[in-house]
């Protein structure tokens, strides 16, 4: 090839140098006068707000039996309500030149006795009330003798209306323990699944799915054996009563015996839906089935497992000779009253494990739970199933359905069965406190039904009426009921005291202001 020909080689490619990189003049620095904000964070309660008391009242022993007692007195004298935070325990450790064990016990000692619950990561709070005395309703005032004659239907409405510090009534659960956390977790994840076509009108007899868990609920706890048919869903044992009336009254019967002493508000009750209620005595082993026979009444209304306001558990050669007048034509309604609360004895069976054709079984969740809830259950003999069915389809159409299906998730998760467990414990040691309290303040009074329920029952070795007693004590800020209020045959004078609600410490002071009013009337 003629190189004049040949193609000239391409140039390799120019090689374009980049500019220097453009230096950017850093801004100046900004003046920063606070952090951004990041959010709200919740505060640690302030330590002189909560707990006022300055380091130089620590003392130097015994500072956490101190750091106890001043938490008790914030809390009754109303500085600490219930659901205050308490700081954490490093934070009030550093305020009191305190260790932090010392506080940490302190927390303890205050859970222990009610005053206060941990809530994980929300911290520990104030459960126990204060013990301020609310001022008098103007439109209301008290009548002049709380403790006259009790006759009235009203006479519960009104001792609730009085003002005391420490209220010793009998009946009251202890409604700081409610278990919410776990009742909210039930209600969401029945939210959660609930079909929408059970947001309509329920079954008269109430949800299935709670009657299926009351079914399971009565077999493990009570020994009853009975078909999630079987059960009626009312509203609180008031209710049962309420449809009882006509039906009964329908088969025939006007009279139902009645413990003797027995819940004045349960005979207003039987009164009010128009049964005749002769009074059976009750002794030592429970109602005399002798007497019973005597009235002539073809119903009878018992609390077997723990009889209010005795506390007798009704044994078992009277519960023989018992079935034996049921079987013969008598029907017995058996308000299965405290028998979840026991703490010195097994349980015993529920009579309707006995004679199921002739028993009417009654139960509530008011003493489980809470009274509010209005949550409770009826197992009928078969004979009355019917008709109260069709008495509580015209009397409301059923329960609230939401409230029934979390109750049932309640019992179906275990919660419930802890809360029993729990709520033993407590009662159990708020009892002995009651206990040893009277042992040091009344020493000359003879205590009744202890070993289970939620009440102690005195009888008082004094010719003063037991009334005047319970009126001394509310004098001094104390609210017990008279045994005699709960009585149709004279007996001797006597107080019924609950301590269910109460913690320790104002046990302890209550009983103390019966001590000195009994004194004062001696």
């Amino acid at each position: 090839m003629n190189p004049m020909n040949a193609p000239m080689p391409e140039p390799p490619p120019r090689r374009v140098p980049e500019p220097p990189p453009r230096r950017v003049p850093d801004p100046p620095p900004r003046q920063v006068s606070e952090p951004p904000p990041q959010g709200p964070e919740p505060p640690s309660p302030p330590v002189p707000d909560l707990l006022p008391f300055g380091t130089s009242a620590v003392p130097a022993r015994d500072k956490t039996a101190w750091l106890v007692a001043e938490v008790r007195r914030a809390i009754a004298e109303g500085r600490l309500t219930p659901g205050a935070r308490l700081p954490p325990s490093r934070t009030l450790a550093s305020a009191l030149r305190l260790s932090r064990g010392a506080v940490t016990e302190a927390y303890r000692r205050l859970t222990e006795d009610g005053h206060v619950e941990g809530r994980g990561r929300r911290g520990t709070v104030v459960r126990a009330v204060p013990r301020t005395v609310p001022p008098p309703r103007a439109s209301t005032p008290p009548p002049a003798d709380p403790f006259a004659p009790a006759t009235g239907e009203a006479v519960f409405d009104a001792l609730r209306e009085l003002p005391a510090r420490i209220d010793l009534t009998p009946g009251r659960p202890d409604l700081t323990a409610f278990p919410r956390a776990a009742w909210l977790r039930a209600t969401r994840a029945v939210l959660a699944e609930l079909p929408t076509a059970s947001l309509g009108y329920g079954d008269p007899r109430g949800e299935p799915a709670l009657r299926t868990s009351l079914a399971h609920w009565l077999a493990r706890t009570r020994g009853l054996l009975v078909h999630p048919d079987d059960l009626l869903v009312v509203s609180g044992a008031a209710q049962a009563l309420s449809l009882l009336g006509p039906v009964l009254r329908a088969d025939g019967i006007d009279q139902v015996a009645f413990e003797d002493p027995g819940s004045l508000g349960v005979r207003q009750h039987l009164r009010r839906t128009g049964f005749a209620t002769p009074p059976v005595p009750v002794d030592h082993a429970g109602i005399r089935v002798d007497d019973l026979r005597a009235t002539g009444a073809r119903a009878v209304l018992l609390t077997p497992a723990h009889q209010f306001p005795t506390g007798v558990v009704t044994r078992g050669a009277r519960r023989r000779a018992l079935l034996r007048w049921a079987s013969e034509g008598g029907l017995v309604l058996e308000d299965d009253y405290d028998a979840e609360h026991r703490y010195d004895r097994a349980p015993v069976p529920a009579l309707r494990t006995l004679l199921a054709d002739r028993v009417c079984y009654l139960g509530s969740a008011s003493k489980l739970l809470a009274p509010a809830l209005r949550l409770g259950w009826l197992v009928p003999p078969p004979h009355l199933r019917d008709a109260l069915v069709e008495a509580k389809r015209f009397a409301d159409l059923g329960n609230d359905v939401l409230a029934q299906h979390t109750f049932a998730r309640l019992i179906d998760s275990g919660d419930l069965e802890r809360h029993v467990r729990q709520s033993r414990t407590r009662h159990r040691r708020r009892r002995d406190a009651m206990i040893a309290a009277l042992t040091r303040h009344l020493p000359h009074a003879v205590v009744h039904g202890a070993a289970a329920g939620l009440h102690l029952t005195l009888t008082l070795d004094t010719p003063v009426p037991d009334t005047d007693v319970a009126a001394a004590a509310l004098a001094r800020g104390v609210k017990v009921q008279p045994l005699s209020w709960h009585r149709v045959r004279p007996g001797p004078p006597g107080l019924v005291l609950g301590y269910a609600a109460v913690p320790a410490t104002a046990i302890e002071e209550g009983v103390a202001g019966l001590g000195a009013a009994l004194r004062d009337l001696a």
